[in-house]
């Protein structure tokens, strides 16, 4: 089993920056790779970025360029850096563990972010 654990949403006025980090636990070595994922007001759930254990970043649409995922496996910690924030990124960040390069199994319970204008 693998814990994780969000931290670091807020609120910030549009064009600000925030940090989240996930702390995961347990079994980790067993992850295939590691994303963050959000939950807009009134949508589903969608992927914002994903880090395998190549260290290769992938990003949906909008976060592309204005986002930048990394992890610690040393820490066992994964980062979100958001720069340039908009009020359409408001939404619930969750963090993800997959395993098997196949299954998101293992999830956070979310932190809140709130960009206003």
């Amino acid at each position: 089993q693998v814990q994780l654990v969000e931290s670091g949403g807020g609120s910030v006025q549009a064009g600000g920056s925030l940090r989240l980090t996930c702390a995961a636990s347990g079994s980790t070595e067993i992850l295939t790779a590691m994303g963050w994922f959000r939950q807009r007001p009134g949508e589903e759930r969608s992927w914002v970025a994903i880090i395998n254990n190549e260290e290769a970043a992938s990003y949906g649409g909008s976060a592309r360029g204005r986002f930048t995922i990394s992890r610690d496996n040393a820490q066992n910690t994964l980062s979100l850096q958001m720069n340039s924030l908009r009020p359409e990124d408001t939404a619930i960040y969750y963090c993800a563990g997959q395993k098997q390069n196949r299954y998101w199994e293992y999830w956070g319970h979310g932190t809140q972010v709130t960009v206003f204008s």
